[in-house]
Formats: structure tokens, C-alpha cells, sequence
């Protein structure tokens, strides 16, 4: 819990936090938790407990797990796979491990009523080893439709599995416990049969999911919610003898009623839409909130007390202290859980994440509550010692008597909680009433009264970069609502309305539904994703009156402010370029790592004769420093503006693994292969993934970018990298870097995913041609002042390439002359050529590329730069440092 709120609170720094928090909710939390309770209930319900020279084996489990989760998470953030095999080995391992155990004690024990429980803790142990295999797969990257298969399933082994059984098992005893109740005469034979429904249902859905039979593995679920039916009609039984009236019977009824409605809607939504991975991920947080953390919690807050002990006052002091606020927190909680689990577009942003860190609280304040009802335990525990020392007597310790809540206290924590969460909504509408609909800039509506009527329109954003249709016409003051439909196969796309209304981003193949409120008058509206504007992705919403012609525009409150202020609407070219202040004589920022330009040795493995470079390149969607004060949101290949350096030599083979891992459509064009670009350089979505194999049947050094629309705005947004391939024979020299140089074109940055960048590519400044920097390696002032070094009499060998998009390059070291040019293939000039002929300065296109030489006779220092001088003071400039 301590590590689930740290990345609670540093989330916008951590990639990937949506997976980092559910597994530390389902691996941190509740497997840990299962392993000690199941022991811990084997142990009591077979009345088999085990000799203390055991416990030894039963802390080596625990520990092989949580080293398993930390290497989990090591892999994850560190991207290398093999980490995360060796994760799920370690993790299949310990619950394999454990499920032994309890077999061995299952199997030496004598006949007891309660030993099915004990069977659903060994079928639950024996399940997730299956669930780690299939997370494994899921992180090796497949295409979508696999995804969302192999995820269904690890999601059936793992949630309803592992962990739904466990529960089930458990809720046979602990259940009536809670509720200080007798079980109902028919709660064992129930539960014994439910066992084999549930895991039956669990593995028709494994099947059903890996083979692809959609119905198959709706069956599967359906089985499975026919048994936990049967478990949940058990605990009302049950409940109608004693209702709850204290955390613990209130969390874990609600908890079990998040995983009886969300396994319900699973079924009916796999039905429905297939192998969808949106639709799991949408009941992620009634899963993992709502069912989940609430029976552990609830869970926590009966055993704690019980299990300290510390004689029947201290029990109950220690209750008393745990079940504070009992019914505000479940309330909370709840009402939290299912406002998150909306879809998006119901609940606006601000409001989202209001409500988000409502329910984190509530459901934190079960920490400090558990610290201090563990204090009031522990010195009850040694108050009893201290007794026990004085009189030589034992203690005795009968069950404390509940503690009588009176019916109103729960009213009114349930009205307070009720209060709370509706307050958390009215903060968030009023932190951007836009989103919520309560906004009336664009549209008008504020100037015409509504009819009450509901217009809606079937938009579909498709392949070309265009909304069909691209405009549509809505009488004023009717209710205008867009299903907005996502028919290009390969790219992210939203639908943004100047009036502050916005679609979200929408997946291939996704169907989302936008209310766009009240029209009174023409609205604006776009595709957000960067560039996709400019490639034509606008959309019009025309106003027509009665007589059905076109209402103009009447200013709008938003529009008025802008005019005051000089703000910019929505979408708009924004008022400032961040790069125009940029002082570039400073030093790059304290975080910021120089890149080296050295070049590397040529590397991959000889296999059959044949050298081969195996390449994987991740797409990634980071904040990158590219000068002074710029940080810029920049899409990457492997993390970095500007990817990695791929070096071999004619006749080598190349194998590259591209991994979307961005929010929209990305590719990778190598000009170092010939071959058809129709499959390797297609535009894959997000989660998917090809591999791209070529031979260098040619030397020099060459560019490779992403070749997505508009693939200016992509490259210039860092992704871009390059090939070297070396001529054959190509003599040794002293020092060999490489300087690929590239410009970007900016505006400030208004929403990113981080929150960090401040500056962003734009698209419409790229056809002005007049770029906001200008660089050598992906920053502007690296090399000045972290120069590249030489000796005097040293050979040095600088290959360029002018990654563009669109700027070439003059490359000339002042102070220096070439005695050897290589461009584009050739020798347009050698030492041992005749003559004394020498070159000031390499001309390269637009994604050209080649290498010079030179020798230093003085020590000093030697700038470079692209002696097209306004590029040079844009950034594209260096030192090299000589010494004697």
C-alpha cells in the first residue's frame, strides 16, 4: 500500500501507471495477502497446524513472490522482456509452490466439514502460475485482436481465478463470522458445488478466449456467474440472520456485489462486442477497486483486531478504532468506483479525476486507522503479559461483544458520503464547466431557446485523414449529439468541438458517442492528434434556421475573452513560439544526458556466415529537453529524440521489431533496405507490432524515420534515426563520430499526457519553413559545451546525415579543412587523390548523408556548424576541443 501511493502521488513521472497500480493492487496487495490468510485458514480449518520449523518454507514462498514483483516492475519500466519472464517464472513458481503445500496439508489432514475451503485455496493457487504464462505473452507485444484475446484470458485465470476463488472459499467461514451469525445448513454442500462450476467456467474461457471462439468463452463467463450466483445467494441467506453493522460486513458486501455485476457485464459486453481490449479495460476499476480492495480491506478489518488480540477490551478497542467512519468511507468508495467506471465520455475530465482521489482517500484511510487500532493491540498485548508475569496465571480471552452502532450514525455517514462525493462532482464541473456541457461559447445556445429536440449524426473518421461526412447541419436549439465512429485501421483519432466538447481518443475500430450540447450557432470543430488537422481532418457543425438557411455566429463569451487578452481559441495558432526565448549559449538542463557522438564499432551476431543486427524499436510519447528551457512532447523510438544508431556493412541482414507503444498510429521507413514498403512500412496501431527485415546491400550512411501522415511532423517530433554502413575497405582512423542533424517547429504546449513539455510540434509552421531550432544529435547546444575531442595529428572521421525534415546542411569546422569527402556513396575526394585539393564544407540535402576527414595541426578549439547561417543560430553548431 505504501508503494501504491507513492505512484498515486508521482503517477505523472512513472510510465506505464495504469498497469504499475492495478499490479500492485492484485499482486501486491491481494496475493500477498492471499498467501498469509490461506495459510492461515488451511491451518485453522483442518485444524492441521503446522510445526514452527515449516514457517521457514512458508516465508521463502512470500519472499520469491515479492522478488518476483519486483522484478516484475523492474522489467516493465526498463522495457527488457526478459525481465519479465523471469518475473512471471518467479511468481508462477512461489504460487505453485504454495499450492503444493496446502495440497500436502489437504491431503495428511483428517476429514473436515470445511476442507472445501481449502480446495477452492488450491485450485486458486494452481491458476495463477497459468495467469503469469499468459501476462508473460501479453508483454512480448502481438497484434490487437491477440491482445485482447490473451488478455481476457490472463484476466479470467488471474481475477476470477485466483483470486475470485480464494474469496469464494473464504466466504464460506469468514462471511457468518463477520456477522457474528450461525451458516446457513445448506452454505457447505453450495459452495462444494460451486467450486468445480466456477472452474470449469474459468477454463472454458481460457479456451474460448486463446482459440478465438467468441461464444465459447461467453459460455465460459456465464458458467462462472452461475456459480459465484450461487455463493452470493449464500451470503444473503446468511445476512438475513444478522445484517452488517460495522466496515468489514459493510466493504465485503459491496465488494462482492462490484464482482458479481462486473462479471455479469462482462458477459453481456464479450457478447455483445467480441475480444474487445476497451471493454476489459473499462472494468478494470470496478474490478480492481470495487472488488478487489473492498473484500481485502473488509477482510483486514475483521482479522487484524482478532488475529493481535490482546484480550477481549483490547479486541474491541482496537474494532472500535479500525471501523471509524464506517459507513461515509463505504459510501465514498462506492459512489466513487461507479462514476470512475463510466465510459469517458460520460464523465467529463476534471471530474474524473476529482472523484479519483476521493475514493484513493477513502480507501487510504484504512492505513492510519490500522496503525492506531495495531497500537491500541499491541499494548494490550503487553498489559496482558505484564498480568499474566504478576499473577502466573493466564489470561482468559472470551470473543468480545459487539459493539452496538446505533442506525442513525450510518445514516449519516451515509448521507455525509453521499454529500462529499456530489460536492467532488461540483468542484470538477467548475473547474472546466466546458467538458461537463455547461459551457455556451461556441455554440450559442445561451442567445436561442431550446427545442428539446435531439439531433444525431453517424460520423466516421477515416483512412486519408478525413471526417466523412465533414460536416453536418443541425436546426438551432436542437440537442446535437455525434456518434463518432473510427474506421482507419491503423490510426488514433478524436473529434474535438471548439464549444470545448471532445470525443477522447478513439481506437480503430471504436465507437464513441459525444453529446455536444445545445447548437445556436456554427461550431469548429477537428482531429486533435498532431498533424492531423493540417492533413485535413476538420469538421463543421452548420446552424440553420427554420427556414433552413445558415445562422452566422454570434461572438461567444470565449471568444470576447480571447479578444481581450490575446488568447487563442481552441485549436488556434498559438500567440507564442517557445524557442524564441531560448538562450542558446546556456548549458542543457541538470537531467538532460549529452549524447554521445561517437560513433560505435559495427555490432550483431554471425550467424551461418552472415552477420546479423536484431533491432527492437519502441515507440514512445515523452517529454524530451531539446534545448535550453525546451521541453518538448516528442515522439521517440526507444526513448529518445532521435533513435538509435544502427552501424554494419554491406551484406549484413537486419531485423527490426517495431512495438507501437504511442497513443496513435506510428511506422519506421529504413532507406538503408530496398524492398516493397507496402507491409514492413505500413502504420500500425497502438499496441501492435511488425518486424521489418532488410539486407544492406549498399554503403553509406542512411536515414530512417517514420513514415506516418504527415511524416514531417513525425520526424520532426523525433523520430528519426540513422543506418551506417560502412564502405568496404574503409581504412581505420583516430576518432570516428556521427552528427545527424534535424530541425523542429513549435508551439507552446496547453495539455500533455505528462505535464512536463512546454513546447509541441506544430504541423502548420512546417509549410512556413522557417524552423524554431535547428540541431546537431537531437539537442541545440549540447556540443558547445560538452565538445567532441581530438589530439593534434589524429585522423578524425565526421559521418553527417541531414535528417531534415525539411533543412539540408552545409557542414564546415572552422579552422579546419577536408582532405576526404564521401557523399551519397561515392569518394568526391581522397588523400591520395592528385593535386592538393581540399573541401571547406559537405553539401547534403534532405536525407543525405556522408562522412569527411580531417587532421588538427594546432591545439584550440574548433567550432562547427551548417553554414547555412541561419541554421546555425538556430542551434546547428558545436566544438571540437583539440589538444596537443
Amino acid at each position: 500500500m505504501g508503494v501504491l501511493l507513492v505512484v498515486i502521488v508521482v503517477h505523472r513521472w512513472v510510465p506505464d501507471t495504469r498497469w504499475l497500480m492495478v499490479h500492485l493492487v492484485t499482486l501486491g496487495l491481494v496475493t500477498n495477502s492471499i498467501m498469509v490468510w490461506s495459510q492461515h485458514f488451511s491451518e485453522s480449518l483442518l485444524k492441521n497446524r503446522l510445526p514452527d520449523d515449516a514457517r521457514g518454507r512458508q516465508l521463502a514462498r512470500i519472499r520469491l513472490l515479492n522478488a518476483g514483483i519486483v522484478v516484475l516492475i523492474a522489467g516493465l519500466l526498463s522495457t527488457w522482456y526478459w525481465l519479465i519472464v523471469l518475473a512471471a517464472a518467479l511468481i508462477g513458481s512461489a504460487l505453485a509452490w504454495h499450492g503444493t503445500a496446502l495440497l500436502g496439508q489437504l491431503r495428511t489432514a483428517l476429514p473436515s466439514r470445511f476442507a472445501v475451503t481449502v480446495k477452492f485455496y488450491v485450485v486458486a493457487a494452481f491458476l495463477l502460475p497459468v495467469g503469469a504464462v499468459l501476462g508473460a505473452v501479453l508483454a512480448s507485444g502481438m497484434p490487437e485482436s491477440w491482445h485482447a484475446r490473451a488478455l481476457l484470458a490472463h484476466e479470467a485465470t488471474n481475477v476470477l481465478g485466483f483470486v475470485g476463488l480464494t474469496v469464494a472459499g473464504t466466504l464460506l467461514t469468514l462471511w457468518p463470522t463477520i456477522l457474528r451469525t450461525r451458516m446457513v445448513e445448506t452454505s457447505t454442500r453450495i459452495t462444494a458445488v460451486a467450486l468445480p462450476v466456477m472452474t470449469g467456467g474459468i477454463m472454458t474461457t481460457v479456451v474460448g478466449s486463446l482459440s478465438g471462439a467468441v461464444w465459447v468463452a461467453v459460455v465460459g463467463l456465464a458458467v462462472y456467474a452461475g456459480g459465484l450466483a450461487a455463493v452470493v445467494l449464500v451470503m444473503v441467506r446468511t445476512a438475513a440472520r444478522r445484517r452488517p453493522v460495522d466496515y468489514a460486513g459493510f466493504s465485503m458486501a459491496a465488494g462482492v456485489a462490484w464482482w458479481l455485476a462486473t462479471t455479469v457485464a462482462i458477459v453481456w459486453l464479450v457478447g455483445a462486442r467480441g475480444f474487445d481490449t476497451a471493454v476489459l479495460r473499462q472494468l478494470t476499476a470496478p474490478f480492481v477497486a470495487g472488488f478487489l480492495a473492498q473484500v481485502l480491506l473488509g477482510a483486514m478489518t475483521y482479522l487484524l483486531p482478532v488475529t493481535m488480540g490482546g484480550g477481549p477490551a483490547t479486541v474491541r478497542a482496537a474494532r472500535q478504532a479500525i471501523n471509524r467512519a464506517a459507513m461515509f468511507r463505504v459510501v465514498v468508495i462506492n459512489l466513487c468506483v461507479l462514476l470512475f467506471s463510466l465510459p469517458p465520455d460520460l464523465l467529463p475530465p476534471w471530474v474524473r479525476a476529482v472523484v479519483s482521489l476521493l475514493g484513493a482517500a477513502a480507501f487510504f484511510a484504512f492505513v492510519p486507522l490500522m496503525v492506531s487500532a495495531a497500537r491500541i493491540s499491541v499494548a494490550g498485548r503487553k498489559a496482558a503479559v505484564a498480568q499474566r508475569a504478576r499473577t502466573d496465571m493466564p489470561t482468559p480471552s472470551p470473543v468480545p461483544p459487539t459493539e452496538v452502532v446505533p442506525p442513525s450514525r450510518h445514516a449519516r455517514g451515509a448521507v455525509a458520503g453521499v454529500l462529499t462525493v456530489a460536492l467532488g462532482v461540483v468542484v470538477g464541473i467548475a473547474l472546466n464547466p466546458a467538458a461537463a456541457g455547461f459551457d455556451l461559447r461556441a455554440q450559442g445556445a445561451g442567445l436561442v431557446p431550446a427545442t428539446g429536440r435531439t439531433t444525431t449524426v453517424q460520423v466516421s473518421a477515416e483512412e486519408g485523414m478525413r471526417f466523412e461526412p465533414a460536416s453536418v447541419e443541425v436546426p438551432v436549439g436542437d440537442e446535437l449529439v455525434v456518434e463518432l465512429t473510427n474506421n482507419d485501421p491503423t490510426n488514433v483519432h478524436d473529434l474535438v468541438l471548439a464549444s470545448g466538447f471532445s470525443s477522447g481518443r478513439v481506437a480503430p475500430g471504436q465507437t464513441v458517442t459525444v453529446d455536444a450540447g445545445v447548437i445556436g450557432g456554427p461550431v469548429e470543430g477537428w482531429c486533435s492528434i498532431v498533424g492531423h488537422r493540417t492533413m485535413g481532418m476538420g469538421f463543421d457543425v452548420v446552424a440553420v434556421g427554420a427556414d433552413g438557411t445558415a445562422v452566422d455566429a454570434a461572438p461567444s463569451a470565449a471568444q470576447e475573452v480571447a479578444g481581450h487578452t490575446g488568447m487563442h481559441a481552441v485549436g488556434s495558432e498559438p500567440a507564442a513560439d517557445p524557442a524564441v526565448a531560448v538562450d542558446l549559449d546556456a548549458a542543457p538542463g541538470d537531467r538532460f544526458d549529452t549524447r554521445s557522438p561517437a560513433l560505435g564499432p559495427v555490432d550483431g551476431a554471425v550467424e551461418d556466415g552472415r552477420r546479423i543486427h536484431r533491432v527492437e524499436l519502441d515507440v514512445e510519447e515523452i517529454t524530451q529537453e531539446i534545448a535550453p528551457g525546451v521541453q518538448l512532447q516528442a515522439w521517440t523510438y526507444n526513448g529518445r529524440y532521435l533513435g538509435p544508431t544502427l552501424h554494419g556493412q554491406v551484406g549484413d541482414l537486419f531485423e527490426v521489431t517495431l512495438v507501437n507503444g504511442g497513443s496513435m498510429g506510428h511506422s519506421v521507413d529504413f532507406h538503408a533496405g530496398a524492398i516493397a514498403p507496402d507491409g514492413p512500412m505500413r502504420t500500425i496501431a497502438p499496441g501492435e507490432s511488425l518486424v521489418y527485415r532488410f539486407e544492406a546491400t549498399r554503403s553509406g550512411i542512411w536515414l530512417y524515420h517514420c513514415s506516418t501522415a504527415p511524416m514531417s511532423t513525425h520526424l520532426a517530433s523525433g523520430m528519426f534515426g540513422a543506418v551506417v554502413i560502412d564502405p568496404p575497405g574503409l581504412p581505420a582512423v583516430d576518432r570516428e563520430y556521427l552528427l545527424v542533424q534535424s530541425e523542429t517547429y513549435l508551439s507552446p504546449a496547453e495539455d500533455t499526457a505528462d505535464g512536463e513539455a512546454n513546447a509541441v510540434v506544430a504541423p502548420e509552421k512546417v509549410a512556413q519553413g522557417v524552423p524554431s531550432l535547428t540541431m546537431f544529435n537531437g539537442h541545440a547546444t549540447q556540443y558547445v559545451h560538452d565538445p567532441l575531442t581530438a589530439r593534434t595529428g589524429e585522423r578524425v572521421r565526421i559521418w553527417v546525415l541531414a535528417a531534415g525534415p525539411s533543412k539540408g546542411v552545409s557542414f564546415h569546422v572552422v579552422g579546419g579543412q577536408f582532405d576526404t569527402v564521401y557523399k551519397e556513396g561515392a569518394s568526391l575526394l581522397s588523400p591520395s587523390g592528385t593535386g592538393q585539393g581540399g573541401a571547406q564544407a559537405l553539401d547534403l540535402a534532405p536525407s543525405q548523408g556522408g562522412f569527411v576527414e580531417l587532421e588538427f595541426s594546432e591545439p584550440g578549439t574548433y567550432p562547427f556548424v551548417n553554414h547555412s547561417l541561419a541554421e546555425a543560430e538556430r542551434g546547428a553548431r558545436g566544438l571540437i576541443r583539440v589538444s596537443p
